[in-house]
């Protein structure tokens, strides 16, 4: 099956990217360029539907595009340390250029001086400049002129075009190898998705014996066909992609008000597992966890304990749930919770949160904190990446990068 890449970036650096793409096998190329790095949400709107997945010719307009909840798709771009860096240092060495007063902008700090160390060159004159959300071209511009180094190494075109009047100045292209990971990263992730799209979703319906036609109807719209279980519930059987689209990534299920207007109560419990003895037993568990939560309710449990509860889509704008307070439903948490760790989130997004941090907020115990983080970790609203060394001599704390 051929996969369709939207390659985003500058006209120059797009044609490069898209010639290596193009010679990987099972792939097709759709071109995405732009003028400048603020026009990426517009050539993005203006993609093909066909396009698969997203490939930034760089960080900035993959940040920009994240930054805008464009990501709708597999996405990933070019690293520009390694192998583009190695061979930009190259470049200049056989240039006779000093290499040892540099300025770089957009790069990971830490990465350059590694890759710096693995060729055996001084970092002590080099200078970065890592990327942050809103960094702007005349910041990037006053770092390397305050740097005031030999040579300035950008990754954007319009700060080249500013420099390269004013210094010996380099602009970053991605080289075939970081291309090439970057693709193949995104293939995996893309056929991993794929695969999870194809798993089977079961549904199980108690509604009155009379919904017949109409829940076959509205199966339909998930994709899925209807039979009878036994004699007090109907099977729906589907898969997980369509029923995840239909469903707005799990959060409503427009049939569920309408079956209820027609019909009265209706409770339905939706299980996706490994295989069809899970997803059965999952499937029940939902239809369980569907009967607690109300007369007309709607459940899809996943696997690892997460259960996930949808709102009827139909119902009145006034009726209908905050975002948030279906994501506090789906961790089994309180909404007044959930903002207080939205004010968390936003005063240490880079660092990440801990028990610690939570617990000191939330003014609760460390033990209560790490059941709130494990509550969002099984929502699929944390993950844990990484561990912090604590002030103590007890186990480091795990950090968590919570979405909300």
């Amino acid at each position: 099956m051929v996969t369709t890449i939207g390659v985003v970036g500058p006209s120059d650096l797009v044609t490069s990217t898209s010639r290596i793409v193009k010679g990987l096998r099972g792939v097709e190329v759709v071109p995405l360029r732009y003028r400048r790095e603020t026009d990426t949400p517009k050539v993005m709107a203006e993609a093909p539907g066909s396009v698969d997945a997203w490939l930034f010719t760089g960080v900035v307009p993959y940040q920009i595009a994240a930054a805008q909840d464009l990501l709708d798709r597999p996405a990933a771009h070019v690293e520009y340390t390694g192998a583009t860096l190695m061979r930009a240092l190259v470049q200049l060495l056989r240039e006779g250029r000093d290499v040892t007063s540099l300025s770089i902008d957009v790069l990971d700090e830490a990465e350059v001086r590694e890759t710096f160390d693995e060729v055996g060159l001084p970092t002590r004159g080099v200078r970065v400049l890592p990327y942050r959300p809103g960094l702007s071209l005349d910041d990037i511009l006053a770092f390397h002129h305050e740097a005031r180094a030999t040579v300035a190494i950008t990754c954007l075109r319009s700060a080249y075009e500013k420099l390269r009047t004013e210094q010996t100045t380099l602009r970053l292209a991605p080289s075939v190898h970081s291309v090439r990971s970057a693709v193949n990263s995104l293939l995996l992730v893309h056929d991993a998705l794929r695969s999870d799209d194809a798993q089977i979703a079961l549904g199980l319906v108690e509604i009155s014996p009379d919904a017949e036609s109409a829940l076959r109807r509205e199966a339909g719209s998930l994709g899925g066909s209807v039979i009878r279980y036994d004699d007090k519930r109907w099977l729906v059987i589907a898969t997980r992609g369509p029923l995840e689209q239909a469903t707005a990534a799990f959060t409503e299920l427009g049939m569920l008000t309408r079956l209820k207007e027609q019909f009265g109560p209706v409770r339905i419990g939706f299980g996706i597992g490994g295989s069809g003895t899970e997803t059965e037993a999952l499937a029940r568990r939902a239809l369980g966890r569907a009967k607690t939560a109300g007369r007309t309710a709607a459940v899809v449990s996943l696997r690892n304990d997460i259960d996930l509860v949808l709102v009827g889509g139909a119902a009145p704008r006034a009726q209908q749930r905050s975002k948030l307070q279906l994501l506090a439903q789906r961790a089994g948490l309180s909404k007044a919770t959930l903002e207080r760790l939205q004010e968390l989130v936003h005063s240490t997004e880079e660092d990440g949160l801990t028990t610690r941090s939570v617990a000191d907020h939330l003014g609760i115990q460390p033990r209560t904190a790490r059941r709130v983080l494990n509550r969002l970790e099984r929502a699929g609203l944390a993950d844990a990446t990484g561990t912090q060394l604590g002030t103590g001599s007890g186990r480091p704390l795990v950090v968590y990068r919570v979405h909300l």
